[in-house]
């Protein structure tokens, strides 16, 4: 098809890890199972927290929607992974790419979010006990919930159609084994100025302002703590966030690194294994996390599976 005089691509390639078939044949296997695993892993958190009235709290509601996240997110990427690994295809048309490249964006976007939700609950919990059931309702905690989609919706939403204004005219390889912001936009022919801007926007939005947000809720969270005289005290009010602490560390570090750092050179290549923590790795972990540092995760899983006890 052409346009303007200019051959216009409508499908990319996308890059692998590896062109040795045994090295495919290791990924394939290992990429399986961790998509397996975060399916079966977040799957049973919902499960046991959905069955559970017990864990019918904002916390848990909150641990539900990050569940949900991780399962869509690693399904918007794996599956493409697994399709190029085993040899069938590694390309993937414009329209299939800008698909991806919507709700991973989504997705990732509404998780940074989510995580700031969640230190905010945390924080009421800890600093104002005697508020919590009105400051974190069932209605404020569905408000929260819808923000985090919604206004995640909407910024990708601007990114999708920003990218999809802009021309590409070869060449179509992304180096990468997935489509996103940053790839794309090194193939464009086009003007990038207005994406750069807005990404520069998205990243100040979602990742620094809700990284200092974050912050500012764990350091009361920790202030508080530390006021607390028994040992005992202490440390229950520690083993409540420490999961969490753990995953905004884990998510917060890869992300940035992805989005942040420039996308060139030899970062491209680390960016893949860097994206391969944010779509593979952690939601895999996610579930273990909150589930072997969470006593009544852990006695929920058990009524379900009774062999677990």
């Amino acid at each position: 098809m052409a346009v303007n005089n200019h051959t216009t691509v409508e499908e990319f390639v996308l890059q692998g890890f590896s062109g040795d078939l045994w090295l495919q044949a290791i990924f394939l296997v290992i990429f399986l199972l961790l998509y397996l695993l975060a399916l079966l892993g977040n799957f049973i958190i919902v499960m046991a927290i959905s069955l559970n009235p017990v864990l019918h709290t904002p916390m848990y509601f909150f641990l539900t929607n990050l569940a949900l996240l991780d399962i869509v997110c690693t399904s918007t990427v794996l599956p493409k992974l697994l399709e190029g690994l085993l040899g069938k295809s590694s390309t993937i048309s414009y329209r299939g790419c800008m698909t991806q490249l919507f709700f991973l964006t989504w997705f990732l976007g509404a998780e940074l979010l989510l995580l700031t939700a969640m230190a905010y609950d945390r924080y009421v919990a800890i600093c104002r006990p005697l508020h919590y059931s009105s400051m974190m309702s069932r209605p404020v905690c569905l408000l929260l919930a819808s923000a985090v989609w919604v206004v995640s919706a909407i910024s990708t939403s601007v990114h999708t159609g920003l990218m999809a204004r802009l021309h590409f005219c070869g060449p179509n390889q992304i180096r990468h084994f997935l489509c996103e912001v940053p790839s794309l936009l090194l193939l464009s022919c086009s003007p990038t100025t207005l994406n750069n801007i807005m990404i520069v926007i998205a990243d100040a939005y979602f990742g620094v302002v809700n990284f200092l947000l974050t912050m500012v809720s764990y350091g009361s969270i920790i202030a508080s703590i530390l006021r607390i005289r028994s040992a005992e005290g202490k440390r229950r009010a520690f083993s409540t966030c420490s999961a969490h602490l753990l995953v905004v560390t884990l998510y917060y570090s890869t992300v940035i690194y992805t989005y942040v750092l420039p996308g060139s050179g030899s970062s491209m290549e680390n960016g893949k294994v860097v994206a391969l923590l944010y779509t593979a790795v952690s939601p895999t972990l996610n579930p273990l996390i909150y589930s072997l540092r969470n006593k009544d995760v852990k006695v929920a899983l058990r009524k379900m599976v009774p062999c677990l006890g």
